[in-house]
This record gives C-alpha cells, sequence and structure tokens, in this order.
C-alpha cells in the first residue's frame, strides 16, 4: 500500500464537528418561516413533546413543537394540512440530521382552512350536534334576552336599537372578543355563564341568548368554528341564536344554534315580535271573543227559552196527585163504615143464633119432655141429665161471650189501627207535596237566575254599552258606521243619540307615548 502524502489539516472529532455544524445552522438560519405540508403527524408524544415532518414536492425537513409551546398554540397541526411554520433551524447530533423547532404555526390559505373546517364539520355533525331534532323552539316574548358580543362595537347598538323598535325587553350584555385567540374560549365561557345563572336568582336568567359578530374574513370568524364555541352551543339549555357575520357567512357554531339569523338586526328581529302588530292582534282576538260570546249568549238565550216553554206549570204537576188524594180521602171514610156495618150485621146474626141455642130455652125444652116422659127416676134421671145439659151449655155460653167479646174487640182494634194508618199517610203526605213543591220552585228560581245572568241588560249595567242604527240594528265594527250617521248608544238606564265622526292621531305623537308608556330600555 503506497503512504499519504503528509497534510496540515486539522483533525475533528464527530462531537466537535456535530457541534460546529449546529452553530454554523443557528448562526445563518436563526429564525425561519417555512410553508410546507404536515407529514407523519401522529398526536402528542408521551412526553408531550410533537414530532412530524414539513415535506414539499422535492424535498422534507424534520420537525419539533416543544410540549409547552404546543399547549399554546391556537392551530394544532393535522395531518395533510398546508402550513406555516416560524421556528429556529438546528441540528440533532445523535442522527446526523437537520430540523426545525416550531414556535408558531398558521394555516397556509383558505384552501387549508377550508378542510380544516369541512373535516371538523364532518366530525361535529356524527356526533349528532347538528342534528334538526336537538334544535328547539324559541320563546314567543323574552323576558330576558342575553347578548354575547363586544361590548363596543356597532353589533350591539344595532340589537339595542332593533329591540327597542320592535319590542323593548331587559337584555344581559356578557362582553367578550370576538377575535383572536382567546376569542372562543370567551364565547364559550359565556353561553355556559348564562345557562349557570339561577331563574330566580340576583340577576335574571336569560329566556334566549343571541351571539353575534360583524362580517369578516375567515381567520376573523375562526373563532366560531372552534369545537370549545360549537359544544356550548350545542349543550346550551337556553334556546340560542347565532348572529356571526353577514347573511353570507356560514360558521359551525351556526349549525348547531337552535335559529341561524343572517344579520345581528335580524336575530334581534326573530327573538322579539312587533309590539304595534301584536297588539293589533290582541284588540283583533277581543273583538272576536266578543262577538262569539253574544252569539254563544244568543244561543243559550234561545236555548233557555225553548226550555223555559217547555216546562210544565207546578199546578199541572201536582193538580193529578191532588185529585186523587181528595178522591181518596172521600173514600176513606164510607168505606170504614161499611167495614165497621158488616162486622156489626155479622155479631147480630152470631147473637141470634146464639139466643136460638141459649142453654135456658134448651132446659124448658128439656123440663117439657121430661115432664111428658114422667116418673121418678126417669124425672131425677132426666134432672140430672137436664143439669148436665145445662152445665155445658152454661159453659158453651160463657165461652160464646168470650168469644164474642174477643172477636169484637180484635175488630175494633183493626179499625182504630187502620184509622191510624191511614192518617199518618195523610201527615206524610203533605210534606211531601210541599216539599216536592219546593224543589221545584228552587228550580225555577235557578234558571230564573241563569236568565238574568245571560240577559245582555246585566251586561250594560257593568258598564258596557249597545250601540244601534237608525234601523234598529247592532252596530258590530268600526266600518259600519259612515260619517255623519246618527246611532242609538243603549246604557243600563236609558238610550243616548250620537252622531258618528272620525278621529284622527298623528303617527310621531302615539309613537312618543308609546315610549313614554313603556320606558327606556335600561
Amino acid at each position: 500500500m503506497a503512504e499519504k502524502a503528509p497534510t496540515n489539516a486539522p483533525e475533528w472529532s464527530v462531537s466537535d464537528l456535530a457541534g460546529a455544524l449546529k452553530r454554523t445552522l443557528e448562526d445563518a438560519f436563526g429564525h425561519v418561516r417555512l410553508r410546507g405540508e404536515i407529514s407523519g403527524f401522529r398526536g402528542p408524544h408521551s412526553s408531550g413533546h410533537v414530532y412530524f415532518c414539513l415535506k414539499d414536492e422535492s424535498a422534507r425537513i424534520d420537525a419539533v413543537i416543544w410540549k409547552g409551546t404546543y399547549g399554546r398554540l391556537r392551530f394544532k397541526p393535522q395531518e395533510g394540512i398546508e402550513v406555516i411554520a416560524t421556528g429556529r433551524i438546528t441540528t440533532f447530533p445523535g442522527k446526523s440530521a437537520y430540523q426545525i423547532v416550531v414556535e408558531s404555526l398558521e394555516p397556509a390559505g383558505i384552501g387549508a382552512l377550508m378542510q380544516i373546517l369541512e373535516e371538523r364539520r364532518r366530525k361535529l355533525a356524527a356526533e349528532g350536534l347538528f342534528a334538526e331534532s336537538r334544535k328547539r323552539p324559541l320563546p314567543f316574548l323574552p323576558r330576558v334576552v342575553g347578548v354575547v358580543t363586544s361590548p363596543t362595537g356597532a353589533v350591539i347598538r344595532d340589537i339595542l336599537h332593533r329591540l327597542e323598535d320592535r319590542f323593548p325587553r331587559h337584555v344581559l350584555v356578557w362582553p367578550v372578543r370576538v377575535q383572536g385567540e382567546t376569542s372562543a374560549e370567551e364565547v364559550a365561557a359565556a353561553i355556559q355563564g348564562f345557562n349557570a345563572l339561577a331563574p330566580d336568582g340576583a340577576i335574571p336568567r336569560p329566556d334566549v341568548i343571541i351571539v353575534a359578530r360583524g362580517g369578516g374574513s375567515i381567520e376573523d370568524l375562526w373563532g366560531f368554528n372552534e369545537e370549545i364555541v360549537v359544544r356550548a352551543a350545542a349543550e346550551s339549555g337556553i334556546p340560542l341564536v347565532s348572529a356571526v357575520g353577514h347573511e353570507t357567512d356560514w360558521t359551525l357554531i351556526d349549525h348547531a344554534a337552535d335559529y341561524r339569523a343572517p344579520t345581528p338586526t335580524g336575530a334581534a328581529e326573530k327573538v322579539v315580535p312587533v309590539r304595534i302588530e301584536l297588539m293589533g292582534d290582541v284588540r283583533d282576538l277581543g273583538r272576536r271573543h266578543l262577538e262569539a260570546m253574544l252569539r254563544s249568549l244568543e244561543y243559550r238565550r234561545r236555548d233557555l227559552r225553548a226550555q223555559t216553554d217547555r216546562l210544565p206549570q207546578p199546578e199541572g204537576l201536582f193538580a193529578l196527585k191532588q185529585q186523587r188524594l181528595d178522591l181518596l180521602s172521600a173514600k176513606l171514610a164510607p168505606a170504614l163504615m161499611r167495614h165497621a156495618g158488616r162486622f156489626s150485621d155479622r155479631l147480630h146474626k152470631a147473637v141470634e143464633r146464639l139466643a136460638v141455642h141459649s142453654p135456658s130455652a134448651r132446659l124448658a125444652a128439656m123440663r117439657a119432655r121430661l115432664i111428658g116422659i114422667g116418673g121418678t127416676r126417669s124425672t131425677e134421671a132426666a134432672h140430672r141429665l137436664l143439669r148436665n145439659r145445662a152445665e155445658r151449655l152454661e159453659h158453651l155460653g160463657r165461652s160464646l161471650t168470650v168469644a164474642r167479646n174477643n172477636l169484637v174487640r180484635s175488630h175494633r182494634v183493626h179499625l182504630e189501627r187502620q184509622a191510624e194508618r191511614v192518617s199518618r199517610i195523610s201527615e206524610r203526605l203533605e210534606p211531601a207535596v210541599l216539599r216536592h213543591i219546593a224543589l221545584r220552585r228552587a228550580g225555577l228560581d235557578t234558571m230564573a237566575q241563569l236568565f238574568d245572568s245571560l240577559n245582555y241588560r246585566a251586561v250594560l249595567s257593568r258598564g258596557y254599552t249597545l250601540i244601534w242604527d237608525a234601523n234598529g240594528r247592532p252596530v258590530r265594527s268600526a266600518k259600519g258606521a259612515a260619517d255623519g250617521e246618527v246611532l242609538a248608544i243603549e246604557f243600563a238606564d236609558g238610550k243616548l243619540d250620537a252622531t258618528v265622526g272620525r278621529l284622527t292621531r298623528s303617527r310621531p305623537a302615539a309613537r312618543q307615548r308609546l315610549v313614554e308608556e313603556q320606558g327606556a330600555l335600561f
């Protein structure tokens, strides 16, 4: 092998050369802005640092974001996104490679932002945050309106002026930054803060929330595309109206809100109705209600009149019963007398039969028979027989007398009980008839009171009036009367004549009186 020629070139160690190259690169490229597409991004490392590459069509360079810097970035790196990275060029001696230490990161243009926006929109839509079924109707007339916007811009003035013109309401303004690095966190905190207010607390809880901002570029409106804002709007327990940008500007909060207004002024018009129109609707409904009530009263009056005509008179209800009672009362006394007469006849017949078969008559007959027969023994036998027969007859006579007395007594008790029963029935019948008459009279009194309550003259007594035209027909609307026509106004105590005349009032004066009645907004 040939020997090398001697040289005076210094020898470098690997570490020294690597350090010299590192210092050279850092001195020559201390601070650069580098444009490229993110490649190989896998999220933060377990240490919190982030590693990826920046490439274009012909080259690539390693990039690193330290943990502290990554936490402060407003725009987070994503795979395949073209970005502009600002940082320092340095080397990594362990791999003989150079890299950029990124200090800030931003999208490389509208195309990149739109790509990020579309990916985020698809992600949030897949979670159901933009579903129409989640959207709630806005309250018809909120008591308190919460506004999340900048307190110094023209947006809050437009909203307040529009609310004052349509229907003044109590307004709570939560001041936030609507542009910049902290705008998303402030808007989300404002939405959550309004929801955290107690309904009956010292600060009233809004019934509807308006998130508003004026128009601007996509970068200016980017805070309203952040996930934290979209999720806060979707989780809001209070109906939320998004009014970010102009009519052609769309942000992700518009999809999550319950209603998207094209402009902040349009949001104010959506949350409150027009007071003048509402008053007109109320007057029209009141008129229709009054006409319906009058028609109902007329129908009820006709029904009451028909029912009254069909009701029978009290005398007719009880006439037949009273007549029947009189007939039965007239028949009762003769029937009792006839019944007692029949028992008396039966008693006389029994007495006559007892007289024919009395002991004395039979004894006389037997004595005559004995005399005819003669003889002592026969006489004694006859006497004994006669005595036995006389005793039996006397016993039978006493039994018949007792039976007769018992029979007469039982019939007398039965007659007395029947008479007492008839008396009790008569005593109960009269109060029952009187109670029935009283119930019918109370029902008639109730119907009379109902008739009086439905009578239109009772309405006149409460301060209302009824207007008649010259033909005696009621006037039901102001359009039905012509200028100069003579009308009759009926009060509760009489009628007056009046001539129709139209009143005019200037709109500014009416508007000024309306403002004085409503008071100032704050």
